[in-house]
């Protein structure tokens, strides 16, 4: 089957919208019926895509019914079904009939006649017995052939329909309508479903009084209409698209629900002068993960030398972001202001400092000037972004007169000015000067008062191509040049609140296009486009009013989705240094050498993943590698490839020899050939890996060495012996396979450990007979330590008396024990007068040895908590655990992040001495807590109990709740001002102090006595915010629960009585409180949200007074929560019940609160908008580390 077949055949099954842009001529001819149209291989479009428009199928237009046309009268039925398509250009355009006779006779595929449009041939393509449906198929193809393909990269945007019509009767026709992009992938396109068949020979078609095919005979006309593509990606499908070739550029990987962020970073990034500024920080010495101006550094190189689109994990990295962040849409002001804040820090000091400033910063005045006398309070701000608000405004300038508009301050709010009384007066903001680059963030999402959330403004909101912010000037303002912007980005949010997706579009250059960037991809876009499409609002020429489907929230609206969020302006006198060419000589030197070596290191491993199959892996341990080894066998397997202790690993070919890998070996020890020898290392059935056999034949290939000497699926393991035997340069090797066997020389490795610096080691292998005892190998241990035999110092000790099974000595008076390790678990005494053979020891067995200690020198190391036996020392290894301790505030509070080598049989004091003796401080003041694994944050303090081991700590017992999502090799670490003893005495209080009413909350943890009073949790307190000694008395603490206040605590009240679950608060007794007269009265208030039920915020006390009216009450809530102005004119104030289910009783200005509250369970209630819960799913505030 040919490509034209076998996509056809694709289709007939669940065709995908980007594939197959096509439409019946019912969609796209309003309410006229058309017979077939139904028959359509495609569902009817009612999706605008917003991130792939393949094709756009119905057009803009009068949805009046013609006069039907005749299938012959050319001219009116491509007026009819061709209709042309809004804002593009045709370029060519042809109408062609095929003649069809003898219909039932065709073949399963037939092709009509060529013919020419837009100097390309093109044909019918006709299935005329259906293309494996009940259907008769209908496709347009282009028609070159082989010998005549079109040049690469050609492709043709297509309008086109086919018409199928009675050859005598031309009133009775169907047909489709469809556009398409076609290329040398996709040369055909159009309908697996144009007619069915039934129909077509059936002796009426829908009552015509004949057949469609009649006579055997039918005609198919084609109408082709040819476009002009504006942006290069017309009717695109994007598959295979390459941004980079298309455009130049490339796009950004989006982590999860990191679009708000990549439409962000791609502003900055063409906005030229803010890369130059980022590559002057200085980073070549700073070159890590948690370096946020290096990663961003090297993701704008990445963006500028990149092939595809770049990552941005490196940099979410450095931002400290989590897993969970990256699926958290979030703000873009404040992540663009947090970004900013970051990078100037970074460029303090450096050549960069203020570049950030002078680019984005202007200045504001806020300003309150009497009307009637000379007077004028006022303060110049610096703004990094303008916030202007979106409902009620139609355009950006009428936002602006907004935003600048001036209140008049009379009447009751009269401004008070010094020296001058209440005066009338006029309070505004105006602007002394504007930024080289503008950020206008647009207020898209308000609080809906009636749906009581947070909603999205979908209204038109119209902003220009060129701004003149010069009327938004102060009269002061310097106008010697002209505060004209031209328009650089719009970054776009489509969907509501709770789904939806960002992009932007951005001109990179002064007098270039716009290109949208969606995440991966870059396209070329119009002005339109980037303009208005995004202004939100109704959609053109309505929707039938059934509204179009949001792609991301699945819902219907006849507004659009999508619309500006943020747009950013560059001045244009200014666009030449803002849009400066960023060129090689600006790029950091290190940033281009590091990705070099990290693709060069990329390509390597790529290299060998291809030849993977030629070569084998095989790890050596040498000599030195046992020496610098503290563990058990050899070595280990698995620690860093950089550790002394390490075998070294090699990349052999397997067709290579045994020779050639021994001269490749000895070359790396700086050995002659001849003076090493490979031994093959097995795997023994106790789960220890030993030296086994020497390599007997240097010519056998590795694959057959693998093959003889090693265990299928492990490693190839070698152990290289070098000679220390030589005679006239050639090596004395001892014969491991003599005659008889009983002579054999048995191959052993012998390990020391020192008490004194508790090390145990490799020192090297000695070659001993089977029948020699076990006590002969004191002389050669004494050789190869360098021990001279008449003051060896072992010789002087006495055998230790430890508790342990005494092990024999090779002679009464040498102080020496000798152990054999057989496995991790089994550390035996050897017996002296044992032979080897008795013994059982084997080549590659391992000894070790020590010498006895006195019992003053075992009490002495003992008492340090040393080990003074091999076989506890080897009992510490086995249990040996590597444990990470962080301190629990952050590097920058405490000291630094560590590893220590532990037993995981430790008591808390004894891992709390050895923490202690790193961090050089008393290991009493050290309190630890476990690392929840999901999150890597504190978990729960551990108690300090000499029943509980360190592997305890670490590790619960499964099915615990401790065990839960716990890190088993992690800590954090607190050093404490007191010792945990004392602290154990101590219960943590949290507290909220409130400095200034309610409005300002600074929580606080106080370590009070747990059988204390009151009275000492306020001395701490006053400790803690540094209150004056006069003021304590004033001082008092109330208890919350459910926003409301319970009780207020008297100074006597027991701290143990306080209950876990209860909220603190701490403050100053208001001085109205204190001065009070005899018929003042106080009552609890409280906050709420439409119910009492939903209450929210801080409780307080307050005074009401006799026979005043709540206007005046008014203003002393106001002065008493420290709320002012719009804000707490939104509120609304009632008498409620302290049971949570009272109904409100709203007050007005002419009641007497003092009157009405006259229940004991009176309390006041302060309605307004809880504004914690305006966000929900929200995670926590953006930030970067």
């Amino acid at each position: 089957m040919d490509p034209v077949s076998r996509d056809l055949d694709r289709e007939t099954g669940h065709p995908w919208p980007e594939r197959e842009a096509t439409a019946d001529l019912q969609t796209q001819m309003g309410d006229m019926q058309i017979a077939g149209g139904e028959d359509m291989l495609l569902d009817d479009y009612d999706v605008i895509d917003e991130k792939q428009d393949v094709a756009e199928i119905t057009p803009e237009g009068s949805t009046d019914e013609p006069t039907e046309p005749l299938a012959d009268d050319y001219a009116a039925m491509k007026e009819r079904v061709l209709a042309k398509l809004p804002d593009l250009e045709p370029e060519f355009e042809t109408t062609y009939t095929w003649h069809i006779e003898n219909y039932r006779s065709l073949t399963r595929k037939e092709r009509g006649p060529k013919f020419e449009c837009g100097g390309h041939p093109w044909r019918i393509l006709l299935f005329p017995f259906g293309n494996n449906v009940e259907y008769a198929s209908l496709y347009l193809e282009q028609a070159h052939e082989d010998e005549d393909k079109p040049k690469e990269g050609w492709y043709a945007c297509v309008q086109f329909s086919l018409v199928m019509w009675n050859k005598t009767d031309p009133s009775i026709y169907s047909c489709h309508t469809a556009n398409h992009r076609f290329n040398a992938e996709e040369s055909d396109w159009g309908f697996t479903r144009f007619s069915e068949l039934r129909k077509m020979f059936a002796a009426q078609w829908d009552g015509a009084g004949r057949p469609m095919v009649e006579h055997d005979a039918v005609n198919v006309t084609a109408y082709v209409r040819i476009y002009k593509d504006p942006t290069g990606v017309l009717w695109h499908s994007f598959e295979n698209y390459n941004s980079k070739k298309e455009t130049g550029m490339v796009g950004l990987k989006n982590q999860g629900a990191t679009c708000y962020l990549n439409s962000l970073l791609q502003s900055l990034y063409f906005t030229n002068a803010f890369r130059k500024a980022i590559y002057r920080i200085p980073t070549e010495h700073e070159t890590e993960k948690k370096n946020s101006a290096w990663a961003l550094q090297r993701l704008f190189y990445l963006l500028q030398t990149s092939e595809d689109a770049v990552s941005t994990q490196e940099l979410t990295h450095s931002f400290g972001w989590e897993t969970r962040h990256i699926f958290e849409q979030q703000d873009v002001q404040e992540l663009s202001r947090i970004l900013m804040d970051r990078m100037e820090v970074r460029m303090k000091g450096t050549d960069a400092e203020n570049a950030l400033n002078k680019m984005f910063v202007g200045k504001m005045k806020t300003y309150i000037s009497c009307i009637h006398v000379e007077y004028e309070s006022s303060r110049i701000e610096d703004f990094w972004d303008i916030q202007l608000n979106v409902s009620g405004n139609r355009n950006l300038d009428d936002s602006f007169r907004d935003y600048v508009q001036v209140e008049t301050m009379d009447g009751e709010n009269k401004y008070f000015a010094e020296g001058h009384g209440l005066q009338d007066a006029r309070k505004g903001v105006i602007f002394e000067s504007f930024p080289q680059v503008l950020h206008l963030q647009l207020k898209r999402f308000e609080y809906d008062i009636n749906r009581d959330a947070m909603m999205k403004v979908n209204d038109r909101y119209e902003f220009p191509e060129v701004f003149d912010a010069t009327p938004y000037l102060s009269e002061g303002a310097d106008r010697s040049e002209p505060y004209l912007y031209q328009l650089h980005g719009v970054l776009v949010h489509s969907g509501d609140l709770t789904a939806g997706h960002y992009y932007a579009f951005l001109k990179p250059a002064i007098d270039g296009h716009f290109y949208k960037f969606d995440d991966d991809k870059v396209i070329r876009a119009t002005l339109k486009e980037a303009l208005e499409e995004n202004f939100g609002g109704d959609y053109a020429n309505g929707v039938n009013g059934a509204g179009v489907r949001n792609p991301y929230t699945r819902t219907l609206s006849t507004k659009r989705s999508m619309s500006a969020y943020m747009l950013v302006y560059i001045r244009k006198i200014r666009e030449k240094d803002i849009l400066v060419d960023v060129t090689e000589d600006d790029t950091p030197t290190h940033l281009a050498r590091q990705l070099d070596e990290e693709r060069a290191a990329l390509e390597k491993r790529r290299k060998e993943r291809e030849e993977q199959h030629l070569y084998l892996h095989i790890h050596v341990v040498t000599d030195d590698n046992f020496k610098a080894y503290q563990g058990f066998d050899l070595t280990s397997w698995d620690t860093d490839s950089n550790a002394p202790s390490s075998p070294q690993m090699y990349r052999v070919l397997k067709n290579s020899t045994v020779g050639d890998f021994t001269r490749t070996v000895a070359e790396s020890l700086q050995v002659p050939p001849e003076h090493a020898r490979l031994w093959a290392m097995v795997n023994r059935q106790n789960k220890t890996i030993r030296p086994d056999q020497p390599l007997p034949d240097l010519n056998m290939t590795i694959t057959e060495a693998y093959s003889r000497f090693s265990t299928r699926d492990k490693p190839f393991r070698l152990w290289v012996e070098t000679a220390t035997t030589i005679k006239e340069g050639q090596a004395l090797w001892p014969n491991v396979n003599p005659s008889p066997a009983i002579a054999a020389p048995v191959l052993i490795f012998l390990k020391y450990f020192n008490p004194d610096d508790q090390t145990l080691k490799g020192v090297g292998h000695v070659y001993m007979r089977k029948t020699s005892k076990v006590a002969e190998m004191i002389p050669a241990i004494q050789q190869l330590m360098g021990w001279s035999p008449s003051r060896d110092p072992v010789s002087m000790s006495s055998p230790p008396s430890s508790g342990l099974p005494s092990p024999p000595y090779s002679t009464p008076s040498a102080g020496m024990c000798l152990y054999e390790e057989i496995k991790h678990s089994m550390i035996e005494p050897m017996k002296a007068k044992a032979t080897l053979q008795q013994a059982e020891i084997q080549d590659g067995d391992i000894v070790c040895f020590q010498r006895a200690l006195s019992e003053t020198e075992a009490s002495a190391i003992a008492s340090t908590g040393r080990y003074t036996d091999a076989r506890e020392f080897y009992d510490y290894l086995m249990n040996r655990i590597m444990v990470r301790f962080s301190p629990k505030l952050g590097p920058e509070h405490e000291g630094s992040v560590f590893d220590l080598a532990l037993s995981r049989k430790m008591s808390y004091d004894q891992f709390s001495a050895k923490v202690g003796e790193y961090l050089k401080v008393d290991p009493t003041h050290l309190r630890f807590s476990t690392v929840l694994a999901s999150t890597g944050k504190p978990k729960a303090p551990i108690r300090r109990g000499q029943a509980s081991t360190l592997a305890q700590m670490l590790m619960p017992a499964l099915g615990t709740y401790a065990n839960a999502n716990q890190r088993p090799d992690q800590l954090f670490y607190e050093v404490l001002e007191m010792s945990i003893s004392e602290l154990e005495t101590k219960r943590n209080m949290r507290v909220t102090w409130l400095p200034e009413g309610v409005m300002k909350e600074e929580p606080m943890d106080v370590l009070a006595p747990k059988n204390g009073l009151v009275q000492d949790l306020i001395s701490l307190i006053q400790r803690k915010v540094n209150l004056p000694e006069q003021d304590v008395s004033k001082l008092r603490i109330f208890e919350t629960h459910q926003c409301r206040i319970g009780k207020e605590l008297d100074p006597k009240t027991i701290i143990a009585s306080i209950p876990d679950y209860a909220v603190l608060y701490a403050e100053l007794v208001p001085e109205e409180e204190r001065v009070a007269s005899d018929e003042d009265r106080a009552m609890y208030a409280f906050h709420f949200d439409k119910e009492p039920a939903k209450t929210h915020g801080v409780p307080f006390k307050f005074v009401i007074k006799p026979r005043e009216l709540f206007k005046d009450t008014r203003e002393r809530l106001s002065k008493r929560t420290g709320i002012k102005g719009k804000q707490f004119d939104k509120l609304k104030f009632a008498i409620t019940q302290r049971s949570a289910y009272s109904r409100p009783t709203y007050l007005n200005d002419e009641d007497e609160l003092y009157a009405l509250a006259s229940r004991v369970d009176d309390q006041l209630g302060l309605d307004h908008v809880n504004r914690t819960r305006l966000f929900p799913g929200k995670g926590d505030s953006i930030f970067i580390r």
